[in-house]
């Protein structure tokens, strides 16, 4: 079995933005040479997601303004966990978008359904995170 790891190094200007990663993910894909096997893609900071959805900027504004519903970044003061960073909202927006995604590799490319696509969501930026490919099979 075939094994190859990658990182993917990000520093959003935003507090939060979506990043499309699925040409990179399917250069690691291409560079390991996996013809049949599996990628896992997962947020290697807990104020960031991974994720799998339509590259559509209507459904990406919708995510924004759901997320924002589901745990208001302000005040701030609501949040047990805030202080130094004042971040709970990201912790818990991570939470319900959720921390990878696998995708099966099927000859060689990534087996997606229509309009699938992976997306980094940085929900807390302005600093260095990274994101982590792993891809396993023959």
């Amino acid at each position: 079995m075939k094994s190859y790891r990658k990182e993917l190094w990000f520093n959003q200007p935003a507090r939060r933005s979506l990043v499309n990663i699925t040409p990179d993910v399917e250069e690691a894909v291409r560079v390991s040479g996996v013809q049949e096997g599996m990628v896992l893609v997962n947020a290697m900071h807990i104020t960031a997601s991974v994720f799998i959805n339509d590259d559509e900027s209507g459904l990406h504004a919708d995510f924004e303004k759901w997320l924002e519903k589901l745990a208001p970044e302000k005040p701030h003061s609501q949040y047990r966990h805030n202080g130094y960073e004042d971040n709970a909202d990201a912790h818990l927006k991570r939470t319900i978008m959720g921390r990878e995604v696998v995708v099966a590799i099927t000859d060689g490319k990534l087996d997606f359904g229509p309009w699938e696509q992976i997306f980094y969501y940085e929900l807390d930026g302005k600093r260095k995170k990274r994101a982590l490919i792993k891809v396993i099979g023959e």
